[in-house]
């Protein structure tokens, strides 16, 4: 796995993708319980599986991302991959060298099995009949995919937030398949503030009347204002006080209303606004509830005796990578994780982003990412 060497790696072509696939996997048991009759995960690959299989590396997207992981603007993506510049040849995740998967979570909306997916036995979307999902129920949804597409040993599992909850569940659920885990702005259970701030989201959805106690497919009418603001709330515990004023100060707003006025706006409150609405566009509130909770209820002790026996079980290379103004996800928090792992036997280590940008820092500091994460995936190809 190649360290990004700089310019002449961010001027690469764009890595060839396989085009969104869908998977059926078959019948799922959440773990909390509910039945799922079958489960499709749709997932995008780059590069080649070697012939001994064991070259997979697994991304993991975030609440709202989805597969599309790498690849140029398009009509589509309009901003390209999510994680583009960090994965292709010659980049940091190397597609020459490596076969890379990402695919969309078990209750998402972007080709996977979620809420808005028809229920095979009624006929009709799920809706809030959709079992609840926990993110270990997320991973071994993957862990079929990957075995049905032939991979034997993943070189890698690495993502943020929710994604980064995910790659430590790897390391603790399939210890014997994971080679090397980075998790990204994340811990073993999310703090009161993050889980407040989620709810405070939820609610949102939940009060708008376009919302209908989950029935909304079919009606015409969808809780596209809950759902933004939602966003606003989440988008909020994404950033960082210092950024925000790096940002956006106390500046009027330059971007056309789309609100009703009260005295004005401030660009910060215009650009929350514009970024509810984006979301509103693409993404099923269904779906935010669901993955949103999830992302509150992993505890990764749970069904164990203690967090020490969940972090006895990695034998993974494991990075914890944190981000100095995050607060969603506090460097202090993701520090202490790494030395629990590392206490209770693990080969845990911890690097930490300087950033103002807060918890989005992982997809937006591309520089620092790379120089956090990049030694560590170079030193597993050496050894």
């Amino acid at each position: 796995m190649t360290l990004d060497p700089g310019a002449e790696a961010r001027h690469a072509p764009a890595p060839e993708t396989s085009g969104k696939l869908h998977h059926r996997i078959g019948p799922f048991e959440p773990e909390l319980g509910g039945y799922l009759p079958e489960v499709t995960l749709a997932y995008e690959t780059w590069g080649e599986l070697n012939s001994a299989r064991d070259n997979a590396v697994l991304i993991v997207h975030a609440l709202t991302g989805d597969s599309h992981a790498a690849g140029d603007p398009s009509a589509g993506y309009k901003r390209g991959g999510w994680w583009n510049p960090v994965i292709g040849p010659g980049r940091m995740i190397d597609t020459e060298e490596n076969f890379v998967i990402c695919s969309n979570v078990l209750g998402g909306c972007s080709g996977s099995t979620g809420p808005a997916s028809k229920n095979p036995q009624t006929g009709r979307p799920y809706g809030m009949s959709f079992p609840l999902i926990t993110i270990r129920d997320m991973v071994r949804a993957q862990k079929r995919l990957l075995d049905d597409l032939g991979v034997k040993r993943l070189s890698l599992v690495i993502g943020g937030s929710i994604g980064g909850q995910q790659t430590l569940e790897w390391a603790v659920e399939f210890p014997d398949f994971v080679d090397r885990a980075a998790p990204v702005a994340a811990t073993g259970a999310l703090g009161p503030q993050g889980i407040s701030m989620s709810e405070i989201g939820r609610r949102a959805i939940m009060a708008d009347p376009h919302w209908q106690e989950g029935e909304y497919y079919g009606t015409g009418r969808t809780p596209d204002d809950g759902l933004a603001i939602a966003r606003m709330a989440g988008m909020v515990t994404y950033q960082s006080a210092a950024g925000q004023w790096e940002r956006f100060g106390r500046r009027p707003a330059r971007r056309p209303a789309l609100h009703r006025e009260l005295g004005g706006r401030f660009e910060v409150e215009s650009y929350l606004h514009y970024q509810g609405r984006e979301l509103a566009g693409r993404f099923d509130a269904n779906s935010y509830l669901y993955l949103s909770r999830a992302m509150d209820i992993y505890d990764v002790a749970a069904g164990y005796d203690s967090p020490e026996e969940a972090y006895s079980r990695i034998q993974a290379d494991t990075l914890f990578t944190g981000i100095s103004s995050d607060w969603l996800f506090p460097a202090a928090e993701v520090r202490e994780t790494a030395e629990e792992a590392r206490i209770a036997g693990s080969n845990a280590r911890y690097v930490e982003i300087e950033s103002n940008n807060g918890h989005d820092a992982f997809l937006k500091d591309w520089a620092e990412l790379r120089e956090a994460v990049g030694p560590f995936l170079e030193d597993g190809d050496n050894g």
